[in-house]
């Protein structure tokens, strides 16, 4: 194959339409802006959320509620899904090469979700108390990292 003979499929590159070229080009004296008005004078942009006057959606619609700006985000891992995967010891840093944890946000939370048959080891920033006692039950370890405090406050 030679990369300088490559071409786009028929039909898929089109020329521009030229406005405001005469009016033999369907789209001339007024570029098809239409006459008069706040949208055909040049330089007009459109302020993103503006209806003409009319007063916005995003104004219209009830503010309710509170955002906690110290909010944090935890990643969550069920102990059902430790169980599927390979190995016996987990912490944050494998679970990111495993795939299973794309970035670490605040911390890593295990949830008790699914059962847990085998011994593992697992190092995360919480846990819930389910997921700790599964993990005991079945003879692992359940070891927390970080000084923070837990989520739930307990």
């Amino acid at each position: 194959m030679n990369l300088s003979q490559l071409k786009p499929p028929a039909g898929q590159k089109r020329r521009s339409r030229r406005i405001g070229r005469g009016m033999g080009s369907g789209r001339g004296k007024t570029s098809g802006r239409g006459a008069k008005g706040q949208r055909s004078i040049s330089g007009y942009s459109l302020m993103r959320g503006f209806e003409g006057g009319q007063m916005p959606f995003h104004r219209r619609m009830p503010k309710r509620g509170f955002t906690n700006i110290f909010r944090r985000e935890y990643v969550v891992v069920n102990v059902g899904r430790l169980a599927a995967l390979d190995g016996d010891r987990f912490d944050p840093a494998r679970l990111i090469e495993l795939g299973v944890v794309r970035r670490l946000r605040d911390g890593l939370k295990i949830l008790g979700g699914g059962e847990l048959k085998r011994k593992i080891r697992v190092q995360a920033h919480w846990f819930s108390r389910t997921a700790e006692e599964k993990i005991r039950a079945a003879g692992g370890e359940a070891e927390r990292i970080g000084g923070r405090k837990d989520p739930a406050g307990g």
